[in-house]
């Protein structure tokens, strides 16, 4: 579950084709949010996540940075999230647009949860107003991500 959505931004434009590969489309993206309870039951454990994508020319890239505080919840230092809890980034080797949405796929290295290297990731993008979506599949785990804005040209 989402507790809070800061600030983000989103641009991609999109040809006239209702579906296509995107050689042609450029794109560019980052947000913020606060996953709650993101690392597990029984505690709670908040997990920041930071993302950032672009993709222009045939080329692209990808970084999402996952944070927890090192200190248990409630106690002086909870509000710092200063833990490494994942780190993936990596090369975006391809695209597919179909309306506002942005498929993109390519391999990462990764620290942390389901570290690895050379790791297939699938990110999928949503342009629109607050509530825009990012959904990160790597390493057998899906995330989630939502954020406050996103436009379109």
């Amino acid at each position: 579950m989402l507790a809070l959505l800061v600030g983000a931004g989103l641009y991609w434009a999109v040809s006239a084709q209702a579906k296509s590969t995107a050689a042609a489309h450029s794109f560019s993206g980052a947000g913020t949010s606060l996953i709650e309870g993101g690392m597990g039951a029984p505690s709670f454990h908040p997990v920041e996540t930071t993302f950032a994508f672009h993709w222009s020319n045939g080329q692209g890239h990808f970084e999402c940075l996952a944070l927890t505080p090192s200190a248990p919840p409630g106690s002086a230092g909870s509000g710092n999230f200063d833990t490494n809890a994942m780190y993936v980034t990596g090369s975006i080797t391809s695209v597919s647009v179909e309306g506002t949405t942005a498929v993109f796929k390519g391999t990462a290295s990764v620290t942390g949860l389901g570290a690895g290297s050379n790791v297939p990731f699938t990110a999928t993008a949503v342009a629109g107003g607050p509530g825009t979506t990012l959904v990160l599949e790597i390493s057998g785990l899906t995330f989630n991500e939502s954020y406050s804005q996103a436009k379109l040209p």
